[in-house]
């Protein structure tokens, strides 16, 4: 039986981790119906372009979130150095240290990526560019921060897919706490674990 969402926001997540599931054309209305509780009639209600919609809508509500914990905080924060450790702890929470499927990035090698193209690059060139600027910061050549930008990108992406593949999280918070100290100037590096007193 089809529940009542009184907001199209109340949709957003287990959209996005049907998604993450089976891509954006393995979700079938049917796959997508039984996530959310909403029949066809209410999921068109709320999304009335169909499935790219509710893919923009979850786009959407990513972007936001690493613009508030990600973004932002490189970008503006007065200690680069503890932007920078926030944002690694950040992103080890969101990716479930590797456990979780960035959605972003598979629809960037997926068929579908062109459909979606403009949300993909912002994602990204946001990441590198945010990351760049608080490593500026820090006293780094611009040109050393934006290779230093890009290899961080590049090392989380591929740390959650090498921690999927082996389904071992391990793989992915060595990855970050070797980020974390090409980073972040010894003596300001604060390992994960011992942040959050563990």
């Amino acid at each position: 039986m089809a529940r009542i969402v009184a907001e199209r926001s109340d949709v957003i997540a287990p959209l996005a981790e049907v998604f993450r599931e089976h891509g954006f054309e393995g979700a079938s209305l049917a796959i997508i119906g039984k996530a959310t509780g909403l029949g066809k009639g209410s999921l068109y209600h709320f999304f009335p372009n169909g499935k790219e919609e509710m893919m923009q809508a979850v786009l959407s509500e990513i972007h936001q979130w690493f613009e508030d914990a990600v973004y932002a905080p490189l970008r503006a924060g007065q200690d680069a150095n503890s932007a920078i450790n926030d944002t690694l702890d950040a992103v080890t929470v969101y990716f479930k240290s590797g456990g979780r499927v960035c959605l972003v990035g598979a629809l960037a090698v997926s068929n579908t990526r062109d459909r979606f193209s403009l949300a993909v690059r912002e994602y990204f060139v946001q990441w590198v560019e945010a990351l760049q600027s608080a490593l500026v910061r820090q006293g780094r050549a611009t040109s050393e921060a934006l290779s230093l930008s890009e290899d961080a990108v590049l090392s989380i992406q591929g740390a959650i897919i090498l921690s999927r593949a082996l389904n071992d999280p391990a793989v992915f918070t060595r990855a970050i706490d070797q980020l974390r100290y090409r980073l972040v100037p010894s003596g300001n590096v604060v390992s994960g674990a011992l942040r959050h007193g563990k």
